[in-house]
C-alpha cells in the first residue's frame, strides 16, 4: 500500500494556533494544521515553505519536529510530519484552502478534523497544559 508524506505546520502565536479548512479531496470542509504532501525529490521543511506560500500567501521558518503521526486509511498508509513553525513574512489568507484562521488552542478540540490532526491535536492538548475533554 502506498504510504504519503505529509508535512503540516505547528504556527502559534501565544495563546492560539493557525488553521486551515479544506476546500476539496478527502476531509472537504475540516480543518487541519496547514500543509501538504511531500513531492519527490523534496524535503519536509520545503514542502512546508512551498505548501505555506502557496495554500497561505506566507513564508516561515521551519524550526523543528513536534510531533510524528502515522495512520493507515483504506487506500494508503499516511506519516503526518507536524513541523513548529515561525511565521516570518506575510498574513495569512486563503489562496488554496477554503478558509485560515487563528483559533485559542482550546478551541480546536471541537472542531471536525482528519483523524492523523485529531491524533496530532490530542497530543498537543498535553504539551499545551489543556484539560479539555
Amino acid at each position: 500500500m502506498k504510504t504519503l508524506i505529509v508535512s503540516a505546520a505547528l504556527i502559534e502565536n501565544s495563546e492560539e494556533v493557525l488553521l486551515s479548512k479544506r476546500k476539496e479531496g478527502l476531509f472537504k470542509g475540516f480543518w487541519e494544521f496547514p500543509g501538504g504532501k511531500v513531492e519527490e525529490a523534496e524535503s519536509p521543511e520545503e514542502c512546508l515553505q512551498r505548501e505555506l506560500k502557496e495554500e497561505l500567501g506566507i513564508q516561515v521558518k521551519v524550526e523543528k519536529i513536534e510531533e510524528v503521526v502515522w495512520m493507515p486509511y483504506e487506500h494508503f498508509n499516511l506519516l503526518l510530519l507536524l513541523y513548529k513553525c515561525k511565521l516570518e513574512k506575510g498574513t495569512p489568507v486563503p489562496l488554496g484552502c477554503e478558509e485560515v484562521r487563528w483559533f485559542k488552542k482550546g478551541e480546536i478540540f471541537s472542531l471536525p478534523m482528519p483523524p492523523a490532526d485529531c491524533e496530532l491535536r490530542e497530543r498537543l492538548k498535553h504539551k499545551w497544559g489543556l484539560s479539555v475533554a
